[in-house]
């Protein structure tokens, strides 16, 4: 009976072993206490770690802060992470980190300070590119008069478009370009590979008419001409901060219904085609923000909770 016992015991730990398991990283309040982050093995429930503390706190730039960090594993294998370091600077913010717990001392990147007119840099993403081995780093920037289109439908006279640089080690940039125009107020976006092609979510900030909204679109290189579909996936409500998530059969994209204070997500099963409203089968940390969603091992998870 022990040893049937044992197997069972042995199976079951396999089992765990091999279930994937999902972070979440994220920011509260203003960011200014730091990084934080959440933990789920089905995409749907998340649990705060670290009784919802940070695990970092910011400490470069004068505003100090840890907005929208983004954190991918590189082909290096260490984690790397970017975010906006204030409401109103010329730079982002970057660290990197073998554990999610210990972290390389903070960076300033200024990337838009050859820009004398540049307003911000807002919710830097990180995006490998496995054809040109580079890591492609890309951020919201507004220039005041530099596009007409938008120019009077933002908010506070924010006009942003998406600007980029390209990296092999984050410690080499090349010069910093403009990524995409829609002809319309643009931040907020995430590029995902699909394929041979390049999916790029990003959040339509027309405040006059109002959009606030998540669209969706495609290119076949990186940077490149994306395409937007014609509508938004997202509904009848404000949405920004996408993030997405790639399982074995579903792709989940999750978005801070910000005006409502709480997150929600949308399901397809079919490679971006078609979505559903799943929030409702959500449940996150209270207060949490913008941020990124990765896979972690067991080990990397055990650790963030010691």
């Amino acid at each position: 009976m022990k040893y049937i016992f044992l197997l069972f015991s042995i199976l079951s730990f396999t089992a765990e072993a091999q279930q994937k398991i999902y972070a979440f990283s994220y920011f509260k309040g203003n960011g200014e206490d730091g990084l934080h982050f959440a933990y789920s093995r089905d995409g749907y429930q998340w649990t705060a770690l670290n009784k919802d503390s940070s695990y970092l706190t910011p400490k470069v730039a004068k505003d100090k802060l840890m907005r929208d960090p983004c954190i991918i594993r590189g082909e290096d294998g260490k984690f790397h992470m970017v975010w906006t370091v204030s409401w109103n600077d010329k730079g982002i913010g970057y660290a990197s980190s073998t554990d999610l717990v210990h972290w390389s001392e903070q960076e300033f990147i200024p990337v838009m300070a050859h820009e004398p007119e540049a307003k911000n840099c807002w919710a830097p993403e990180i995006t490998y590119d496995k054809k040109s081995k580079l890591y492609v780093i890309y951020w919201a920037t507004t220039i005041p008069g530099r596009f007409q289109e938008g120019d009077t439908s933002g908010d506070a006279k924010y006009n942003h478009r998406m600007y980029y640089v390209q990296t092999r080690d984050f410690k080499n940039f090349s010069d910093t370009k403009l990524l995409f125009d829609p002809g319309f107020n643009c931040i907020d976006a995430t590029i995902v590979t699909n394929g041979n092609k390049y999916l790029i979510f990003i959040k339509d900030e027309t405040r006059y008419p109002p959009q606030k909204n998540i669209r969706l679109g495609t290119a076949k290189s990186l940077p490149g001409n994306f395409t937007l579909e014609a509508k938004p996936i997202t509904g009848n409500y404000w949405a920004e901060g996408p993030t997405l998530l790639k399982t074995s059969d579903k792709w989940i994209l999750y978005f801070d219904k910000y005006t409502q204070h709480k997150y929600g997500a949308l399901e397809s099963t079919n490679n971006g085609k078609d979505w559903k409203d799943v929030s409702d089968k959500l449940v996150m940390p209270v207060g949490i923000r913008h941020g990124s969603v990765f896979e972690i091992s067991e080990q990397e998870l055990q650790g963030l909770f010691r």
